[in-house]
């Protein structure tokens, strides 16, 4: 049986940018890095960057970073400030900044969590929305 996420990798095409956005920009820990690669953790999650030709989707898949909602506005002012290319304008339940790594890859800075979107549903629906 499944018991949750195990770890994110992603395509990089520049270890060197992407070590110092995903570490430097974001604060994510880093714990080695070889020719081709590093491993960085956040909280929980271990997070790989992999030398590869990454090729970024032009739908709405991202990454969701959790982020505690006393630090919000502060962090995400500072990784605006920083000049972070913002993707999309947040129109959901919580707070959200939208933005692209160095690749292109699609995150998201968010505070809430499933119980709180959850909730915001009973009293705003999506469309054709269904309980199960």
């Amino acid at each position: 049986m499944i018991l949750g996420l195990n770890h994110i990798t992603i395509a990089v095409s520049d270890l060197e940018r992407s070590l110092g956005f995903y570490r430097d920009t974001l604060g994510f820990t880093a714990h080695v890095k070889w020719d081709k690669g590093a491993y960085l953790s956040v909280g929980e999650l271990w997070f790989c960057l992999s030398c590869d030709e990454p090729c970024p989707k032009s739908d709405y898949t991202h990454i969701a970073f959790d982020i505690a909602p006393n630090e919000f506005q502060a962090f995400t002012k500072r990784i605006v400030s920083q000049g972070v290319d913002v993707w999309k304008e947040n129109k959901s339940e919580g707070q959200s900044l939208y933005i692209l790594d160095p690749d292109g890859h699609k995150l998201e800075l968010h505070s809430g969590s499933l119980k709180s979107r959850l909730e915001a549903l009973t009293t705003k629906p999506y469309s054709g929305l269904v309980w199960l």
